[in-house]
């Protein structure tokens, strides 16, 4: 196999279309009709790219780049109707690495495809995806086997919690809204009146003993959501 791929698209006879044919160009090919499904199966299965459309129920393809670009710097193409720049822009800035307006020729998704990976896989010579997340402030972050360790102590974290806190430490710079938060973590779209990430944040504080007021690790940006405020050890 050349690699394998996660098709998010709504439309099942497209879907069905660049399956048929990209299967036959040797790769490995996944569908999922939701945003919501392609978020999903990203977390649980390994996938060497995406395709993903823009116009989606539950999660639109720019919510599912972004949410997947903040776990993953796999490749992602967007399919879409939309030949607007400013939608291009906006997606090339939410971290998407190419943009194909339809109709498209299969060819043409092939060979971009093929140029991605090709990148891609020399990216990869350079990273050690299961890096250790060491902080200024005590905290250490160990993916391989997800564990998180303050002053040489293991701190028990439930799934949910670490997978919080990995994913802001991970995006230092990045202001969470509670709505971000949710939908990446929990894979579902997020509800009004919703507290259950106020919830685990709150858990995850108190079991890392930081003070709101004067926080280490997690910061409440008022009216937005919460950052991670540690400083990385390079």
């Amino acid at each position: 196999m050349k690699g394998k791929l996660l098709v998010v698209e709504d439309d099942t006879e497209i879907a069905r279309i660049m399956t048929d044919y990209l299967k036959r160009a040797g790769y490995e090919v996944n569908w999922a009709s939701t945003g919501i499904e392609g978020l999903d199966d990203f977390k649980k299965d390994k996938y060497d790219l995406i395709i993903a459309d823009i116009m989606m129920p539950q999660m639109d393809g720019f919510t599912l780049s972004k949410n997947i670009r903040m776990l993953s710097e796999t490749p992602i193409i967007v399919v879409s109707a939309k030949h607007a720049d400013e939608d291009k822009i906006k997606g090339f800035r939410l971290g998407i690495d190419d943009y194909l307006t339809k109709p498209f020729s299969l060819a043409e998704l092939e060979i971009r495809i093929e140029c991605l990976l090709k990148r891609y896989k020399k990216y990869l010579g350079f990273i050690d995806v299961g890096e250790v997340l060491r902080f200024k402030n005590g905290l250490t972050i160990l993916p391989r086997t997800n564990q998180v360790v303050l002053y040489e102590q293991e701190i028990p974290l439930t799934a949910k919690e670490y997978a919080l806190l990995k994913l802001m430490a991970e995006n230092p710079t990045h202001v969470f809204t509670k709505r971000e938060l949710y939908e990446n973590i929990w894979n579902q779209s997020d509800v009004d009146g919703n507290n259950t990430v106020t919830v685990h944040v709150k858990a995850l504080r108190e079991k890392l003993g930081d003070d709101i007021k004067n926080p280490n690790f997690i910061l409440t940006v008022w009216g937005t959501g919460y950052r991670f405020v540690g400083e990385k050890i390079t």
